[in-house]
C-alpha cells in the first residue's frame, strides 16, 4: 500500500492504552492493503475533538471508522451520532468487568444510531479491520481481492494442517 494513499478507514480509541487491542484492526487493513489513520479521540476527556473528527471523517475522505472503547464505552456511539459513515465499535476489555461493560455500552444503541458491534478484545479488533476492508471493497476491486485472498488462505491453512495434534520434532 503506497504510504502517500488517502485512509479511507479511521480507527480511533478512546485512550493509548487501548492501542495493544486496535493495532490488531490496523494490522488487518494494512494486510488487505487498505489505508487508515489512527488517533486517541476520548469521548469524555476531548468531546469537541471527538464531534470534530466524527462530522469531518466523510469530507476527509474516509469510508469506515473502527472505533474502540473499554468501560462506559461511550466513543463507538457518540461518533455514529455524529456521520453517516459507518462505525464498528471494539469493546476494549476492561480491568473490572473483563470488557462485558463495554460490550453491552457498545451494543445496547438505541434505534436510529448504529453501531456494528465486534467481539471483545483482540478478535473484535481483528474483525473489525477485515468487516471495514469488505465494506471499502464494495467499490474497490483490489480490496475485494485481498479480502478474497486472505479467505482462501485461511481456508488452505485449515486443509494443509487437518491433523490438530503437535507435530512431532
Amino acid at each position: 500500500m503506497p504510504s502517500n494513499e488517502q485512509p479511507r478507514v479511521g480507527v480511533i480509541m478512546g485512550s493509548k492504552s487501548d492501542w495493544p487491542v486496535m493495532e490488531h484492526a490496523v494490522a488487518m487493513l494494512e494486510r488487505l492493503g487498505v489505508a487508515c489513520e489512527t488517533k486517541v479521540v476520548s469521548a469524555h476527556r476531548t468531546p469537541d475533538l471527538l464531534f470534530d473528527y466524527a462530522k469531518g471523517a466523510a469530507e476527509r475522505g474516509l469510508q469506515v471508522i473502527v472505533a474502540g472503547a473499554g468501560g462506559a464505552a461511550h466513543l463507538p456511539g457518540m461518533v455514529a451520532s455524529q456521520t453517516p459513515l459507518p462505525v464498528l465499535g471494539v469493546p476494549v476489555e476492561s480491568k473490572s468487568l473483563k470488557g462485558l461493560d463495554s460490550l453491552l455500552s457498545i451494543a445496547q444503541m438505541p434505534g436510529g444510531i448504529a453501531v456494528g458491534t465486534l467481539a471483545i478484545g483482540k478478535a473484535g479488533a481483528t474483525n473489525a479491520g477485515l468487516l471495514a476492508a469488505q465494506i471499502v471493497g464494495l467499490q474497490d476491486a483490489r480490496v475485494r481481492e485481498a479480502v478474497e485472498a486472505f479467505r482462501a488462505e485461511q481456508t488452505q491453512a485449515v486443509l494443509d494442517n487437518p491433523d490438530p495434534r503437535p507435530q512431532a520434532q
